[in-house]
């Protein structure tokens, strides 16, 4: 199966997971299936029989709410089976809305308060150049969370520690749940600030399984600083009514007929 089919399913997955509740993170949870599918198709050294595996690669999704997308990728990846993907949120669930490393096999890193995840990748990559395990770890932030200041503590650390096993990715769709990332608080040119800060940084778009490959492979051996890949991302990317929402789709609704709609447009 190709990278593209995979999106595809990831999508799909995504969003059964999401309509079992009705509703949720929507759009950002549809916007980072791309480099999901090319990151676990191509990349991850993980080991679904053997979660906890020494030496594997780890992926902090610092924007928590858009674990179902992750948890459509496990689960397509084979970590755990599909029915689990129906019990989002609900009691006794494995799989809470925000991921939980403590309850979802595959999960390297809790997360749900925004800005916190960068701080862990690093301490992630810290230990793993400890260990000499050459593992990569991977972080996807949102645009709207860079508002947070303690991503910018991170960004510095990890450039001074020279962290070159890290690579962050920044999902940036321009939206957050009030508005446009412009006119709630303007993080203006992410780029540069990741390259003022160290970082060996290419922006491309998001949707582009070539460009996504591509990228990850040049920051793989890129060497002596952590690296940044900026995806130029649609939110609700890959399902029409929600590509079209706006900011309304940060949080919406997923009704029987929508998810319907949806799975036949990708098809």
């Amino acid at each position: 199966m190709s990278t593209v089919e995979s999106s595809k399913k990831i999508r799909a997955l995504t969003l059964k997971c999401i309509g079992s509740l009705g509703s949720g993170h929507v759009g950002g949870s549809l916007s980072i299936a791309d480099v999901l599918a090319v990151l676990y198709d191509k990349y991850m050294n993980v080991d679904p029989s053997n979660p906890h595996m020494e030496g594997r690669d780890r992926l902090v999704l610092s924007k928590g709410h858009a674990g179902p997308a992750l948890y459509a990728t496990l689960c397509y990846k084979g970590f755990f089976p599909e029915d689990w993907l129906l019990t989002l949120n609900k009691l006794g669930t494995r799989l809470p809305s925000h991921c939980n490393m403590l309850l979802t096999p595959g999960v390297d890193m809790t997360a749900g308060s925004l800005g916190q995840g960068l701080s862990c990748a690093c301490g992630l990559a810290t230990g793993s150049k400890i260990l000499k395990d050459n593992a990569t770890i991977y972080a996807i932030v949102g645009d709207g969370e860079l508002q947070e200041g303690q991503n910018w503590c991170a960004l510095m650390y990890a450039a001074d520690k020279k962290l070159d096993n890290l690579i962050v990715f920044v999902d940036k769709n321009g939206l957050q749940i009030d508005g446009t990332t412009e006119e709630v608080m303007d993080i203006g040119d992410i780029e540069n600030k990741f390259r003022a800060f160290g970082f060996d940084t290419v922006s491309i778009n998001g949707h582009d399984h070539d460009a996504i490959d591509k990228a990850i492979k040049n920051a793989r051996l890129h060497k002596g600083s952590p690296s940044c890949i900026v995806l130029h991302t649609v939110k609700g990317k890959g399902v029409s009514f929600y590509e079209t929402m706006g900011a309304g789709v940060h949080s919406t609704t997923c009704t029987a007929e929508q998810l319907q709609k949806a799975l036949e447009e990708l098809r």
